[in-house]
């Protein structure tokens, strides 16, 4: 049998129907946050881009599902092979895989463990899709979704949390994903767009979230999945860790979004919705590796922190001028650094292992670990992230025409448009109106309509 399964007998765990069952749930709250990210990015960017900024973190779903059965769940998390990469013939096609038999030293099936991970690798390439706003084809899209889970995802998996992958037997925390999954969708976002170049009228014109509203669902809804996310990272209750998770989840959350909204008033005079909202995403990414090492006061720390160091590093790109359009690099790529190496301060030796910190007593050994986790996969991810997009972009074009990008993608890319505007006004005055299209109707050239 290949690493990670049991049978149930007798000197061996047996299935829990307790932790199945919170796993199953934990799964589908995974699950809701790509739709929740989703909605988050189409509230942010304007009108003519929303469905193409929904589709491009729904089809996600889609394509890293079957790849995931196909051969994704073998290469992440199947036999070691050199401490790079996994395959077991039985996970191909989860087909080797009985209805009884349970994953390696827990007491849920490997079912569930799949289903559970494959939420993660669905969501990890919809982060990347904020960076890329307004101006990707889709078609180019999804090839690139195809490859970066393949040549990417799949492996950076199998380093982090795959059983002999060289970071888990460094002795790298990373309780749910700071470096598998938020360092890893920033550095990819970054090497991207270095590829494909700026938006139209960066840094020339306005392009202001056409709907705060949409935004603050997506954010709520992604804080409420991420208790799934990283409490069910644990992969049961049976000892508490989780639960201390959840707690710190909570925790960290709450003190990035005070944090992000203090420095804005100091910075820009006032509190933002959108602030808000940022800097809740902010706690969540910082947390994710660091929420099982540390206490909820460690919590308070790492949240904080990262709330204002990610709302300075959202500004980067206008000094720096890469056109980073939702500020992936700033929120996932930093706070998931911040995140991981805080677990070299912070860990306290008495959560999820004994490993600590800096500030109780482990000197810089921890540290120095998580410095190394960071650092290979934002290397890694970075140049072959660009290298696919420089690949897609020679075999598709990634890019749409730049008239199509001033008109609009969504229409261009979907035919549809995510708002009916044909009927608004009612009345007389509608029926009387000249039609849109007419001399008499009032245009709007602006690029950030």
């Amino acid at each position: 049998m290949p690493p990670g399964i049991t049978t149930l007998a007798a000197d061996t765990p047996t299935l829990s129907a307790a932790n199945t069952g919170f796993m199953l749930i934990c799964s589908a709250l995974v699950m809701l946050m790509t739709p929740a990210l989703a909605f988050f990015y189409g509230g942010m960017v304007r009108v003519k881009s929303t469905l193409n900024m929904l589709m491009m973190s729904f089809i996600s779903l889609g394509i890293v599902t079957i790849l995931w059965v196909l051969y994704g769940f073998s290469l992440a998390f199947g036999t070691d092979a050199g401490s790079v990469i996994g395959w077991s013939q039985d996970f191909v096609g989860l087909s080797g895989i009985g209805v009884t038999e349970l994953w390696d030293g827990y007491t849920i099936p490997v079912y569930v463990f799949a289903v559970f991970q494959l939420m993660f690798a669905v969501l990890t390439p919809a982060l990347i899709s904020g960076a890329l706003a307004d101006r990707v084809k889709f078609t180019s899209w999804a090839l690139f979704i195809t490859l970066w889970v393949t040549v990417v995802y799949f492996p950076v998996a199998h380093w982090v949390w795959g059983a002999g992958g060289w970071l888990y037997e460094l002795g790298v925390i990373d309780f749910a994903g700071g470096t598998a999954v938020h360092i890893n969708a920033g550095a990819a976002a970054l090497g991207v767009i270095l590829v494909i170049g700026k938006r139209v009228g960066f840094k020339k014109d306005p392009m202001r979230p056409h709907s705060l509203p949409l935004v603050m669902l997506g954010a709520g809804l992604l804080w409420f999945g991420w208790f799934g996310f990283n409490a069910g990272s644990w992969l049961g209750n049976d000892d508490g860790v989780g639960a201390v998770m959840f707690v710190n989840t909570q925790v960290a959350t709450g003190a990035a979004m005070l944090a992000w909204l203090a420095y804005e008033k100091i910075r820009h005079g006032a509190f933002t919705t959108l602030g808000a909202a940022s800097g809740a995403v902010a706690g969540l990414v910082a947390i994710t590796p660091a929420g099982g090492a540390v206490s909820p006061l460690g919590a308070i720390a790492v949240g904080a922190i990262a709330g204002v160091l990610c709302a300075m590093a959202v500004g980067l790109k206008y000094k720096l001028g890469y056109d980073d359009s939702l500020d992936v690099v700033g929120v996932h790529l930093v706070g998931g650094i911040i995140g991981s190496l805080l677990v070299g301060f912070f860990a306290t030796g008495g959560v999820q292992s004994d490993a600590k910190g800096l500030f109780y007593g482990g000197g810089l050994d921890q540290l120095g670990k998580q410095a190394v986790g960071v650092f290979a996969v934002l290397a890694y991810s970075l140049v072959v992230s660009a290298l696919l997009a420089f690949l897609v972009d020679k075999i598709l074009g990634m890019r749409v025409d730049e008239d199509d990008e001033i008109s609009g993608i969504d229409q261009v890319e979907h035919a549809e448009t995510a708002y009916d505007f044909s009927g608004a006004g009612g009345g007389a005055a509608s029926r009387t109106a000249a039609p849109a299209t007419g001399p008499a109707a009032p245009t709007n050239k602006k690029v950030d309509a």
